[in-house]
């Protein structure tokens, strides 16, 4: 039974099938069928995308497990919220020393159970890095303010407060990122904390879990749920969880905000996409081609931030669509594992089908299929070729709805007023960007397009760490986003004190 996955990294002898655990008050446990002793839970299988073999069972937890784990958090959570800031800020610095001695190991653990190139996955380990530093300023996120003598001998002061026992649910598509972007801002503020990886890819989590025992956390301040929907309803069901942060897809998001809001919790939930890319006739084609071909297929398209549209200004269409499809047809389809792979397999078969429908949807709605991905380009693993449909139209399907793969559809406009109407007609608000050389566009552009986060001549405009990750519309539940000060804010109270001394 494995519960430590370092050598998985590193390639298991075939035919191993690793046995997932859950991580309750320190240590790794085996999970019980709910209400039969001694008989082990179902499990869910998980896959290397690249091969479709399976590598690891994911155990379906009861919801049971999430009231052992709330106990062992709530256990944990007096003296780790009293722990001076500075200690828990320790443990941080030691954690994120570890992670950064083993970034190829991660790196190729998150390849092996999610299927993208090590290219990705090495950039997703960073990005997870950058919020463990940001979080290691928490003694100066934590300050409040102060008033002195807001009347005759009063001050005035706020502090913020740990809020106890918090939770997190998070994605395949980034499996060791996603946690990390509240893991160590919620320790680091001083709360214990549940997190439920994605049944299908969990392992990246596993090994965050043991770098943080490396790194001297104390037992119960972080455990791990494993399972599917009877772990989520009892981490927003259950009256000792404060706080739940989500990730995922749109339906999903709406009902992890109003079954966890109706429970009394603070809930930050990131939902689905439709992202835009604007190119105007004056872009610089040859980086934006560059751009735009890494915002649609890298990771296969399986990121929240992944360019899935292409809004055409003008003349620029006929010969921006050219480039990209003689681009993308001579792309090389390959495991991520492979340094020369461009397009990564989707996460599963049944992932594989839905694209695949989508791509006749197009067709059926009266697009162009410009690149035809549908026939496999190799019989192993969970591959689809790149699309791309051309001539789309905003009221169709594949206009308006999240396709979550390799698929870009290319929207023609005549100018930027239209590209922006039809950015703003999308129920989705999570990221849209602009590709120009003029300073004018790109200031009524940030002024008008109904996105969180807006890039310039960026494809993925995903903000550093010490911003929050700023979805609206549909594509976020919530007030307090994910990241940044925000985060900080999500995982604490504010508590302000009016003093005086009549001595």
């Amino acid at each position: 039974m494995v519960t430590r996955v370092r050598e998985d990294a590193q390639g298991v002898p075939a035919g191993i099938v690793r046995e997932v655990q859950n991580f309750i008050a320190g240590s790794w446990q085996a999970v019980e069928a709910a209400g039969v002793a001694g008989a082990r839970s179902a499990t869910e299988p998980v896959y290397n995308p690249a091969s479709g073999e399976v590598i690891a069972r994911t155990p379906l937890s009861p919801a049971s497990e999430v009231n052992r784990a709330v106990v062992a958090a709530s256990e944990a959570f007096p003296h780790w919220s009293a722990l001076p800031v500075a200690a828990r800020t320790d443990v941080l610095f030691r954690f994120r020393g570890l992670l950064a001695e083993h970034v190829e190991e991660l790196a190729a653990l998150v390849t092996l159970e999610n299927g993208k190139d090590l290219k990705d996955a090495r950039g997703e380990v960073r990005r997870g890095l950058e919020v463990v530093d940001f979080a290691c300023g928490m003694p100066t996120l934590l300050m409040g303010e102060t008033v002195r003598n807001v009347a005759q001998g009063i001050d005035n002061v706020s502090y913020r407060f740990p809020l106890g026992v918090v939770a997190a649910i998070t994605p395949f598509n980034f499996p060791f990122m996603v946690p990390l972007w509240t893991l160590p801002i919620a320790i680091g503020a001083g709360n214990t904390y549940i997190l439920k990886p994605s049944e299908r890819t969990p392992l990246s989590a596993l090994r965050i879990v043991d770098l943080l025992q490396e790194a001297g956390l104390p037992q119960g301040v972080v455990n791990i749920v494993n399972g599917a929907k009877d772990v989520v309803d009892g981490i927003l069901d259950h009256p000792g969880i404060k706080a739940v942060s989500f990730v995922g897809s749109q339906p999903v998001a709406e009902y992890v905000y109003r079954r966890g809001a109706a429970h009394n919790k603070r809930v930050q939930a990131l939902s689905g996409a439709k992202n835009s890319m604007i190119v105007m006739p004056d872009a610089d084609l040859a980086p934006t081609l560059d751009t735009v071909m890494s915002a649609v297929f890298g990771n296969a398209g399986e990121r929240c931030l992944a360019g899935s549209v292409l809004v055409a200004v003008g003349e620029i269409a006929d010969p921006l669509v050219d480039a990209l499809t003689t681009r993308a047809s001579a792309m090389k389809v390959g495991p991520g594992s492979e340094p020369d792979s461009e397009l990564t397999p989707l996460i599963r078969e049944s992932h594989r089908e839905r694209v695949r429908g989508y791509i006749d949807l197009g067709e059926q709605e009266g697009a162009t299929v410009a690149v035809d991905g549908r026939t496999p380009p190799r019989e192993d693993g969970f591959f689809l070729g790149p699309t791309l449909l051309d001539h789309v139209t905003p009221e169709m399907r594949v206009a308006r709805e999240e396709i979550f793969g390799p698929v870009l559809s290319i929207v023609r406009v005549k100018d930027l007023d239209e590209a922006i109407a039809f950015v703003n007609g999308s129920r989705f608000g999570n990221a849209c960007s602009l590709f120009t050389r003029s300073g004018s566009a790109a200031r009524v552009f940030r002024e008008r397009a109904g996105a969180g986060m807006l890039g310039i001549n960026v494809g993925v405009a995903a903000p550093m760490a010490f911003f929050p990750f700023n979805g609206i519309k549909d594509s976020f539940y919530g007030d307090l986003h994910v990241t940044g000060k925000d985060g900080v804010r999500f995982f604490t109270e504010n508590r302000v004190e009016i003093m005086r001394w009549f001595s």
